[in-house]
């Protein structure tokens, strides 16, 4: 079997590998002509990180990662509201690591080069739709621009995964009429600064003051990953310019946090010491009543871009691509594992995608509450200690 994927993002790399594991065959098709390590940091939740040791990259999650001990919630004077344990600490047989995002893909596409060949990813290239037979026995013939010379060609598949992100090509095939992202009113700034470590050292702190919130969090090598959110609009459809380019300014952010005192993290002078910044909305979609059609599914933030608050887009995106390389690698795979994976995917990530909402939404800030919040979020995302710990392995034996 021979597979397509759209997109050397975290989730079509991952589905790469997983494929290549299960002995199915896997070409990458990215649209940028270098992958290089950009972004900030993100956080891999322990269902996540189950799924990469499992394809053998534990040790290489261990050495760039930390293993987060804890969330704690503050406000702006840095007093302690609520905290609770992470990871292991939290009972789960794998820990949460917070890790540079750029980082991480470059330790997936290396593993990728090296299990499948050095031509498995195809940069400079981008999938722009695609077409398939009316039987189920026919395949995928996939469209895909060279980028460089502007050359339209075909790639015969046995499948289609589009993994190509927020903006996917495949995703509007699928769905073309459907609708504009949906803002939450909040804008998003995020960067990386050198800092020393603050609280543990492997705190996560989530502290909030009305209508700004500040997430930090260490990623290794002395840096600190921050992310603030400030309420700037009603929610509502995402039209005109959303600014997914533009560079961040610290003169545009530092305004609501200059007068943040925690003692335990001078945030004014983190955002000042960061580099690059990015900055953009913070969206998603309502869940789609069905992901793909035929031999052609989605993966990752083309299926169910979703929130941040919950830290668990790449972690889902990751959970995707184990799920559909296990049905995929069944006897029926290319007929019948597309809708399968769909199956077991499509609600449980809505239901991801719902509970982040309802987190952003609550923010209830007093200790109980966010007890209630995080006890709720993570039976609703499928995320319980003992649930994850008991569950069979997605490797088919």
């Amino acid at each position: 079997m021979s597979v397509v994927i759209a997109g050397a993002g975290i989730g079509g790399l991952t589905a790469a590998l997983s494929l290549h594991a299960a002995g199915i065959g896997a070409t990458v098709v990215e649209s940028a002509r270098e992958i290089r390590p950009l972004g900030v940091g993100i956080n891999l939740l322990p269902h996540a990180v189950r799924e990469l040791t499992e394809l053998g990259l534990g040790d290489g999650l261990a050495d760039l990662g930390v293993a987060t001990a804890e969330n704690v919630y503050a406000d702006r004077h840095g007093r302690r509201i609520f905290s609770e344990p992470r990871g292991m600490a939290q009972g789960y047989r794998w820990p949460q690591y917070s890790i540079h995002r750029g980082e991480l893909q470059l330790l997936l596409l290396a593993a990728v080069r090296e299990r499948l060949g050095p031509d498995a990813v195809r940069t400079g290239a981008r999938v722009t739709g695609f077409e398939q037979g009316p039987g189920d026995a026919d395949g995928v013939r996939v469209r895909v621009l060279d980028r460089a010379t502007g050359t339209a060609g075909e790639q015969d598949a046995e499948a289609l995964i589009g993994a190509d992100g927020l903006h996917s090509a495949v995703r509007a095939e699928l769905h073309p009429d459907d609708g504009p992202l949906l803002w939450s009113g909040i804008r998003m700034w995020r960067g990386t600064a050198r800092a020393a470590p603050f609280l543990t050292g492997r705190s996560a702190a989530i502290v909030s003051d009305g209508d700004a919130e500040l997430i930090a969090y260490p990623i290794g090598r002395d840096r600190i990953n921050w992310v603030c959110l400030v309420r700037v609009a009603e929610p509502g459809p995402l039209t005109g310019d959303a600014g997914w380019n533009r560079a961040g300014r610290v003169a545009d952010v530092l305004p609501y946090y200059q007068d943040w005192a925690l003692g335990w993290l001078d945030v004014p002078a983190l955002l000042a010491a960061s580099g690059e910044i990015l900055e953009y909305p913070m969206v998603d979609r309502d869940p789609l009543p069905s992901w793909g059609r035929g031999r052609v599914t989605l993966l990752g933030d083309a299926a169910h871009p979703m929130y941040p608050v919950g830290a668990n887009g790449a972690s889902q995106a990751i959970v995707d691509a184990r799920v559909l390389a296990y049905e995929l690698s069944a006897p029926d795979g290319p007929r019948s594992g597309p809708a399968r994976y769909e199956a077991a995917r499509r609600d449980a990530t809505a239901a991801v995608v719902r509970a982040n909402r309802a987190m952003h939404r609550d923010g209830g800030r007093g200790p109980r509450e966010l007890a209630r919040i995080t006890d709720t979020y993570r039976r609703a995302t499928g995320s319980e200690v003992e649930t994850l710990n008991t569950r069979p392995s997605l490797t088919r034996r």
